[in-house]
């Protein structure tokens, strides 16, 4: 995983914007899951995966560049067909690196249609000193599908000595006339970045959400519920947590933590417990996540 420690310096001024799409298409052909993609600018998809069969597609989502800087504009659509089950996931962070006077974005757009899953699960976003940015992510879910997504969010790089602070991201994540979350970070939010109602001190972020179609029946949605508790009691994270049903059909957990690693450490061991109890699927982590 790409740390918030890193030490990759980013460009002294941006010079050249990027506009990329990426275009992700599943559906489902019999037992096989197969995929189709399309990409305008760097944006792109490795090879397809499947390291636990032919249901299940396996997709790391690459930006050659290696960053998002001022006036860049990035868009992922990503569509399942009915039936269809496909993980997306990242070989590292996206880095929004400061901004020159310039707005940059990422906009991710989930639609499953009928019995579909996708599972969301990109590494962290590092919200780099300077940078004006925005990441989104909205979802719509067809009749008995379900989505199981994260997002992890690291305020600048602290121990390289490039705080947060200064500059400001937005942060959205959207189902349509059921969830909505819009967070704008600025730097020089003093209540909101130290104040014990906000972050605490803390600089790094993570949501993991676990969303159906349809209401969760009580006894899964308990055991689901049990399982994020337990996991976050036996943390070191486990005052700077919670998990709740902020819908009959959405569960939402939430980590804070002074950086990325052990924020990414307690929702990856929660997604692998929704998943088993969910699903009835073992974790089976992306080979990206083992280098």
């Amino acid at each position: 995983m790409t740390a918030s420690t890193a030490t990759a310096p980013a460009p002294a001024e941006p010079t050249s914007t990027w506009h990329g799409r990426l275009d992700l298409r599943y559906r489902r052909e019999g037992a096989r899951t197969v995929s189709h993609d399309r990409h305008e600018g760097p944006l792109r998809v490795l090879q397809a995966l499947y390291p636990e069969g032919e249901g299940i597609c396996h997709h790391v989502l690459v930006h050659p560049p290696g960053g998002v800087v001022g006036g860049d504009r990035l868009e992922i659509d990503v569509a399942l067909g009915a039936g269809a089950h496909a993980l997306v996931t990242s070989p590292g962070a996206t880095r929004f690196y400061r901004g020159g006077g310039r707005h940059a974005a990422q906009t991710a757009r989930l639609v499953l249609a009928a019995g579909a899953r996708l599972e969301w699960l990109p590494l962290e976003t590092i919200a780099y000193p300077g940078c004006d940015a925005a990441n989104a992510v909205q979802f719509e879910l067809g009749p008995g599908s379900a989505l199981l997504g994260w997002d992890v969010l690291a305020l600048g790089m602290p121990a390289s000595n490039a705080p947060f602070d200064r500059g400001c991201i937005e942060q959205r994540l959207c189902w349509p006339g059921r969830w909505l979350e819009r967070a704008r970070i600025d730097a020089g939010d003093a209540l909101l970045l130290d104040g014990p109602l906000g972050f605490d001190g803390q600089r790094a972020l993570g949501t993991l959400w676990l969303a159906g179609a349809e209401p969760w029946p009580p006894q899964l949605r308990e055991r689901l519920l049990e399982a994020a508790r337990e996991l976050a009691a036996a943390s070191l994270l486990a005052a700077r947590c919670g998990v709740t049903p902020l819908l009959p059909a959405l569960l939402v957990m939430r980590v804070l933590g002074p950086r990325v690693e052990p924020v990414w450490q307690l929702l990856r061991a929660v997604r692998a417990a929704w998943r088993d109890a969910a699903w009835g699927l073992p974790e089976a982590p992306p080979r990206v996540w083992r280098t």
